[in-house]
């Protein structure tokens, strides 16, 4: 009995010096990764071209990934992800906690802004501060893990009767039904992408918080910014709302959201 030993056809079957990956495969992952960066179909020879790769090359790869269902090609020729690749994408969605992969966000997002940072989630009681990080300035405002927000009366508060399910904002022990002012006001946060709250429950403190959605569209947690009222932009078309929302945005897309298109960067509830 003939015994055969497999034999790489070319160098890049073989593991890459100093390392244990196989170089084979990190070249074909560059077009998979063309494929997600573009968002569409790609006929071979703009796949080819955006995974920096002759198309005769990158043809066997396609093959291959169509074979385990990472890329599927449809009636023009063109080259998509497959069911599998959308399988593991989802499976991925599932495992994401989003606190967690908003974490090293919150840092950028103080680091970039000079403001204390925080997230807050949908907790039994209300909206709740969970994690925050302080101004890299020498100013700091106290704010604890653990800290219910008002609905009505803090940015975070107004960013979740804004965004968040409505049947879950009747949960909060003692919350009346919004009145035509407040309705007026979440709407303007909603056409904004932003909530403000100028020194509201503490004077010379300024807030401004921004909504965070999943694959859902459900929003899953605020982002939100808090500093001393005189070194806070509070204009909702500033510098630092523009940053607030970039970085949500960021997150979001990250959870897989497909963000509105249209002039408000969010949709309504």
């Amino acid at each position: 009995m003939n015994q055969h030993r497999y034999k790489p056809d070319s160098d890049e079957d073989a593991p890459a010096r100093g390392s244990r990956g196989i170089q084979s495969i990190e070249v074909g992952g560059r077009l998979l990764r063309a494929l997600a960066d573009h968002g569409r179909a790609l006929s071979l020879k703009e796949l080819a071209q955006a995974a920096d790769m002759a198309p005769g090359k990158a043809h066997p790869y396609l093959v291959s990934f169509g074979k385990l269902g990472l890329i599927d090609q449809d009636s023009t020729g063109r080259y998509g992800l497959g069911p599998l690749a959308m399988e593991l994408g989802l499976i991925s969605l599932q495992q994401y906690d989003p606190v967690r992969l908003a974490e090293p966000v919150l840092v950028e997002l103080a680091q970039a802004t000079a403001q204390s940072a925080a997230i807050a989630l949908w907790g039994n009681h209300g909206p709740t501060i969970v994690r925050i990080e302080e101004a890299p300035s020498a100013v700091h405002v106290r704010m604890r893990p653990g800290t219910v927000t008002s609905l009505r009366n803090t940015a975070t508060g107004k960013a979740f009767a804004a965004f968040h399910a409505r049947e879950r904002l009747r949960e909060v022990p003692g919350q009346s039904a919004p009145d035509p002012e407040f309705e007026a006001e979440l709407a303007r946060v909603r056409a904004e992408g932003v909530s403000l709250s100028v020194d509201g429950l503490l004077p010379g403190i300024s807030a401004m918080s921004a909504p965070v959605f999943d694959q859902r569209g459900h929003m899953v947690l605020a982002l939100t910014l808090i500093g001393p009222t005189p070194a806070f932009d509070s204009d909702p078309g500033g510098p630092l709302a523009q940053t607030l929302r970039s970085y949500a945005q960021l997150l979001s897309r990250r959870l897989g959201a497909a963000l509105n298109a249209s002039a408000s960067p969010w949709h309504a509830p």
